[in-house]
């Protein structure tokens, strides 16, 4: 049944199923033994077997909804940063061609050395996913959060009762509390998630909760040390828990104690370093001012220009097109707040009792409730939501566990004379609202994106496959399957297939190894031998396959969808910002040998959805190799640009595409061979 409130229905699959089994257990417990879970029982065992519980949920959630890996891009990009970490390596040396190890999420920069690429994600996260690796089991990782969670989200509110004693309404209930806290961590979907498909609000909701315990208990050092590991995860994050940890401890405390921030802190600083070559510069806006337009789009703040058309094109022409104003802002956090009200306990309203000890007046509460609203201030200034099935708002995950302690301490504080019952109730709502109600998001983060991860391991397996070759087509497959350090002599080396000469060259220069194709099909997964074709008289080379470039200055380059005559219908198309001004992009073309080649362009006509250009006359392009220099007018369709002449050295030249006017395509360069040097 489908109405404005979302989908509800009876349960549609198997964890439906035992979510309601669970919720009418609870409720016949509320009932008859109220005591039973939150009160009987030693507090290591309740732990033991409530942190083992969310573990092993988390472990059936890959499995029944995720299929057995990292499903979303940012998830497998942290999972290719994560086994790169595992080697030591906060960034990489790509081999050449570089373009079939580069993509999305993935910052190139040239270096003296061969250049480095390295993750655009803060390294804070990775470094979890790399003892993992080490372990030979990174998707443990997730679920050893998840019961690390339940015991801090436990932990986090026995402390909020005891810093909150002198309120009568919950004197000598701290114990039912933090039990009841700790089950709506367990029984949370939301967290499920987090703690299965390898993304970061796991960790930080774990760092931000650990953070908030210690600086309610006065422990300074330890208070900081959570929030400059936030820091290193999430850094956005780290600014409300920062702000509240300060309040609470820096009264009480030396300022040495912030000498605890240093590690996460540090760790942050040279992972910038390692990725961008500047200690301060951020890797996420530099990868967008190198992929994405306009200038500036990625940004937190306000105002026209802010947010990117190529990345978040749908979203930005929908929402924004006027820019990011308060009102966007109000727009933005509504939804996410929308579809946070489900993540807390997968039925809306219990959401609300995260207010209700703010509004009583419990003192341990403040700073809490804070907490959540400054993390919501927090991210305000950003223009995407960020939301999607399953993950929900996954900007306010990290708050998850501090709104699971407020819960608990708010149904204490309104069912003076009935806790127990109370809290066992909202614990079998929690657990029926997912039955009913919530399961469907998750069911549909199952079945997008072809139902399954874009690269499983198990089918190299099966193929007895263990050294070679193995081109994929997706930048999820490419993160999945890339192991850095490895070579066909040792292992096997995923690369990015270009459906151009690039990847024949890679062949050649891996000494032709044992080489296949990885496709995700209707049907599942298909390995099959494949060898590029043979290099002919003319190497073609597909310019999109550059993206992202290496500069751009006065517009943006991205591929994009343009004429039937066009390889693939794609090519790179570069937008100017301004029609009188050239807009740039370097990008560089691979060279097999020293020589002398023809060199030739085929073209199309640019189109950029959701890009504005103030035309004068007609667009025009124009691209420098060497000394040469070669312009067009933008064609209607597709031409074929007269061939130049010109003198190249390997592996690599840097060329110069230029547009003026309006957006201008390019499809392929393409070198013939005049005699070798």
């Amino acid at each position: 049944m489908m109405s404005m409130f979302g989908t509800w229905s009876l349960p549609a699959d198997g964890a439906a199923k035992l979510a309601l089994a669970l919720a009418l257990v609870v409720g016949v417990l509320a009932w008859r033994w109220p005591s039973l879970l939150l009160v009987e029982g030693s507090r290591r065992r309740f732990l033991a077997i409530a942190s083992v519980a969310a573990g092993v949920l988390s472990v059936a959630y890959v499995s029944l909804y995720l299929r057995g890996g990292p499903r979303i891009v940012d998830a497998t990009t942290y999972w290719l940063q994560g086994r790169a970490l595992s080697h030591g390596d906060l960034a990489w040396t790509p081999l050449d061609p570089t373009a079939s190890f580069r993509g999305r999420f993935l910052l190139y920069r040239e270096g003296s050395l061969g250049g480095s690429l390295g993750g655009i994600f803060p390294p804070g996260y990775p470094l979890l996913l790399a003892a993992g690796f080490l372990l030979g089991a990174p998707m443990v990782i997730g679920p050893a959060l998840a019961a690390a969670l339940v015991v801090a989200t436990y932990r986090l509110a026995l402390a909020m009762c005891k810093t909150g004693a002198e309120d009568r309404a919950i004197s000598g209930e701290d114990e039912r509390v933090a039990r009841a806290a700790a089950l709506l961590s367990v029984a949370c979907a939301a967290l499920r998630y987090h703690t299965a498909d390898t993304m970061s609000h796991g960790a930080t909701a774990l760092g931000v909760a650990i953070a908030l315990e210690a600086a309610l208990r006065g422990r300074a050092t330890i208070a900081w040390l959570a929030v400059g590991y936030v820091a290193a995860t999430r850094p956005v994050s780290a600014l409300p828990i920062g702000a509240v940890v300060a309040a609470l401890v820096l009264r009480k405390d030396r300022l040495r104690s912030l000498l605890g921030l240093a590690p996460g802190v540090l760790l942050l600083l040279a992972s910038q370093r390692a990725v961008t070559g500047s200690w301060l510069a951020s890797s996420q806006r530099m990868y967008y001012a190198l992929s994405d337009g306009p200038e500036g789009c990625f940004r937190w703040g306000f105002g026209a220009g802010t947010g990117c058309l190529f990345e978040h094109g749908d979203f930005v022409r929908t929402r924004l097109p006027h820019g990011y104003g308060i009102v966007e802002a109000l727009g933005t956090t509504a939804r996410r707040l929308h579809h946070h009200l489900l993540d807390v306990a997968s039925f809306e309203p219990l959401a609300l009792l995260v207010l209700v000890p703010a509004l009583k007046k419990h003192r341990a509460a403040y700073a809490a409730s804070a907490l959540v609203g400054l993390h919501v201030l927090a991210y305000a200034p950003f223009y995407f939501d960020g939301d999607y099935p399953g993950g929900g708002a996954r900007f306010f995950a990290d708050v998850l566990p501090i709104e699971h302690a407020l819960v608990a301490v708010g149904v204490a504080l309104l069912a003076r004379a009935a806790k127990e019952r109370a809290l066992h109730a909202v614990l079998a709502l929690s657990l029926l609202g997912f039955a009913v109600h919530a399961v469907h998001l998750h069911r549909e983060l199952r079945d997008r994106d072809g139902g399954r991860p874009m690269f499983e391991p198990d089918v190299l397996a099966q193929a007895s496959l263990k050294q070679g070759l193995v081109f994929v087509d997706t930048d999820h497959g490419f993160a999945l399957g890339h192991d850095p350090a490895r070579t066909p002599a040792d292992g096997i080396v995923v690369a990015r297939r270009r459906e151009d000469d690039r990847d024949r060259l890679l062949f050649e220069r891996l000494d032709r190894p044992p080489t296949y194709w990885y496709r995700l099909e209707p049907s599942g997964p298909v390995l099959t031998p494949w060898a590029p074709p043979e290099l002919g008289p003319v190497l073609r080379f597909e310019a999109e396959a550059e993206w992202p470039v290496r500069s751009q200055s006065g517009g943006f380059a991205v591929p994009a969808w343009t004429h039937a005559c066009a390889s693939g219908r794609r090519a790179l198309v570069l937008t100017p910002a301004d029609g009188t001004i050239p807009a740039t992009a370097t990008f560089e073309i691979p060279v097999p040998e020293a020589g002398t080649y023809e060199l030739s362009l085929q073209v199309s006509a640019g189109r950029t959805p959701g890009a504005t250009t103030i035309k004068e006359g007609p667009a025009r392009g124009g691209l420098s190799i060497a000394e040469e220099r070669i312009d067009w007018v933008n064609p209607e369709t597709c031409a074929t640009v007269e061939p130049r002449t010109v003198t190249l050295e390997p592996p690599r030249v840097v060329v110069t595409f230029e547009a003026t006017g309006g957006p201008i395509g390019l499809d392929a360069v393409r070198l013939r061979s005049l005699g070798s040097r």
